[in-house]
């Protein structure tokens, strides 16, 4: 993101060295300098390195140190194997949702899983996404013949192109976080 200049406090330049340049005729050397701003000296940056210290994590800046605030990474997508893209309809709190058995662990199709359960509850997806992060539950990314299945199957909607995939235990906890929000929001009489 562009910062205005404005924004950024004022810090002295480094004066570049003299240049010399053969010259025909001697000139007496100038006592007053300015820096040129096209014209950075040799091995010396310009920009502020407190402004780079920002990154994602386990990437170096380029100042070389690791970056102290955290940022959101999404994960790879399931792997695309026939064993991860078999989809079978499980029960959940009495509904039929679409589920996925990845490395032994059943994972259910959160989009249709927050339209059935916490729709009323909660703003939009966005909102879940929000609480998974508070919650520190990560979801799991599906592959595309994963979200061609869900369509397919009218779990999620036609135009969509991603889903997240959520442990029973997850949806469990994200559920009661939904849910015990809604107490706190209401004031008492």
């Amino acid at each position: 993101m562009a910062v205005p200049v404005a924004l950024i406090p004022p810090t002295p330049l480094v004066q570049p060295p003299s240049i010399s340049t053969p010259s025909a005729t001697t000139s007496p050397p100038s006592t007053t300098s300015t820096p040129s701003p096209s014209m950075a000296p040799s091995g010396q940056n310009l920009f502020r390195s407190e402004l780079f210290a920002t990154s994602s994590p386990g990437i170096l800046t380029p100042t070389g140190a690791l970056p102290s605030k955290p940022v959101y990474l999404t994960p790879s997508p399931v792997e695309n194997t026939p064993q991860n893209n078999e989809c079978k309809m499980v029960e959940l709190r009495g509904a039929k949702v679409a589920s996925f058995t990845v490395d032994g662990c059943e994972l259910i199709c959160l989009p249709q899983a927050f339209d059935l359960f916490l729709k009323h509850l909660v703003g939009g997806l966005h909102t879940v996404y929000t609480k998974l992060k508070r919650l520190e539950i990560t979801p799991v990314v599906c592959n595309v013949e994963q979200v061609r299945i869900l369509r397919g199957l009218g779990a999620i909607q036609p135009g969509v192109n991603r889903c997240k995939l959520i442990s029973r235990k997850d949806f469990e906890t994200l559920y009661n976080d939904c849910t015990n929000a809604s107490i706190y929001t209401t004031s008492p009489p």
